[in-house]
């Protein structure tokens, strides 16, 4: 209406002045309904065409959408293993914040296995300090073992000696039972020693293996454990909650309410522009948005990201072919919005549905020097038109309160 209304200045009410003063025609008589047509139809013609022109030069510069939505995301509370509830720490609906606990299951089967590997370390423990007895007592046995080695090579250097001097005194038999005295007790000693070595290797390698391997039990006990504990990730609010005492809960089966961070919602919008605005939905474009939970108020934004695809494409490989004619509704060109000032959406009910108009500039393509004088009057026009689109925006925020509660019985 305010396009046509623009565009009958500039064709139909300039051609009515002219039969009206300059051909003296007066309205309702040379002037009627019935010659409206055929004295004014240049008029309306061109008003048409203007209109209809002007129209298609805001809507494509200038996108407007009314599929924007203050989108947020939820964390679904679900526990990483299955379990009883044992406490529930939180009502169906409150605030919550990062850390808290929200309930807890069972955890005997856990406790039971955080004690297990606990009693394995102390066990190991108390095999460090026995190996380290054991290696005391073997060195007082290779103390023992060197005496009586060096009590029997002794003995067998002085019958030796004695035989050397006078076969007669000592008989060979003798000095090879000697012989073998000495090297039974050369491997007492050698037995002693490895001993020993043993009791050291179990110390220094076998028992230290074995305490970390108890200890990484432990930790993944105590991991078990706390998994009984389901804490908040995030700070937030969570919302139907109806978990109670005594249900059993599944990771695979439905979550037991949502964890809505407290950030969710507050710094981005999504709107959904035509398919055919693709071209000049630009990063950084400015742009005005007006919410259904703010009503009468204009909050001006900045476009930061526009999806380089359109969701309404998407297909999943399965057994059957992708027939394109089930896409029977065509998709929107997501752009994500955000305010200029911070705290732009402040005030805006997160889910909220808005309306949404981004607005192209021209101006560092004019000031570059590089376009010809009619293309920048094209482009000046083009920019100008905008404030068109601006204009609508704040009719339809001033009237959207008033349709939703009168017009629409909500």
């Amino acid at each position: 209406m305010l396009e046509l209304l623009v565009c009958s200045l500039l064709t139909i009410v300039p051609d009515y002045l002219y039969r009206r003063y300059r051909q003296g025609k007066r309205l309702g008589k040379e002037i009627t309904f019935y010659s409206v047509w055929f004295e004014l139809r240049w008029g309306i013609i061109s008003c048409m065409m203007l209109t209809i022109g002007l129209i298609t030069v805001i809507f494509y510069n200038h996108p407007s959408t009314t599929s924007a939505t203050v989108l947020f995301r939820t964390v679904p509370i679900v526990p990483e293993t299955n379990g009883r509830v044992a406490e529930v720490h939180v009502g169906v609906s409150g605030a919550v914040a990062k850390g808290a606990p929200l309930f807890r299951l069972d955890s005997s089967k856990q406790e039971a296995a955080v004690e297990t590997a606990r009693r394995k370390i102390a066990e190991v423990e108390a095999a460090l300090v026995v190996a380290q007895a054991e290696i005391l007592a073997d060195e007082g046995k290779i103390q023992e073992a060197r005496s009586q080695q060096k009590q029997a090579l002794d003995e067998l250097e002085t019958k030796q000696e004695l035989r050397r001097r006078n076969d007669d005194i000592v008989a060979r038999r003798e000095i090879e039972r000697l012989e073998n005295l000495v090297a039974g007790r050369e491997a007492a000693v050698a037995a002693a020693v490895a001993a020993k070595g043993a009791a050291q290797t179990r110390i220094s390698t076998l028992l230290p293996a074995e305490k970390a391997s108890a200890e990484a039990a432990l930790a993944q006990a105590q991991t078990d454990l706390d998994k009984t504990v389901i804490r908040a990730g995030v700070n937030g609010r969570v919302e139907q909650f109806t978990l109670r005492v005594g249900d059993v809960v599944n990771p695979f089966m439905r979550p037991a309410g949502v964890l809505i961070p407290e950030e969710a919602g507050r710094t981005t919008l999504q709107a959904g522009f035509s398919q055919i605005e693709a071209q000049v939905m630009k990063v950084g474009m400015v742009a005005e948005a007006t919410c259904m939970s703010k009503p009468w108020v204009v909050i001006p934004m900045v476009v930061t990201g526009v999806q380089d695809f359109i969701a309404a494409g998407q297909f999943r490989s399965g057994e059957q072919l992708l027939d394109v004619q089930q896409v029977a509704k065509p998709g929107t060109l997501l752009a994500l919005l955000e305010p200029l000032h911070e705290g732009g959406l402040e005030g805006v009910t997160p889910g909220s549905s808005c309306i949404a108009n981004a607005y192209s500039s021209n101006h560092e393509l004019i000031a570059s020097g590089k376009l010809s004088t009619g293309r920048k009057i094209v482009l000046h026009a083009v920019d100008a038109v905008g404030l068109v689109h601006a204009l609508l925006l704040r009719i339809q925020a001033l009237i959207l309160p008033i349709q939703t509660l009168v017009f629409s019985g909500h």
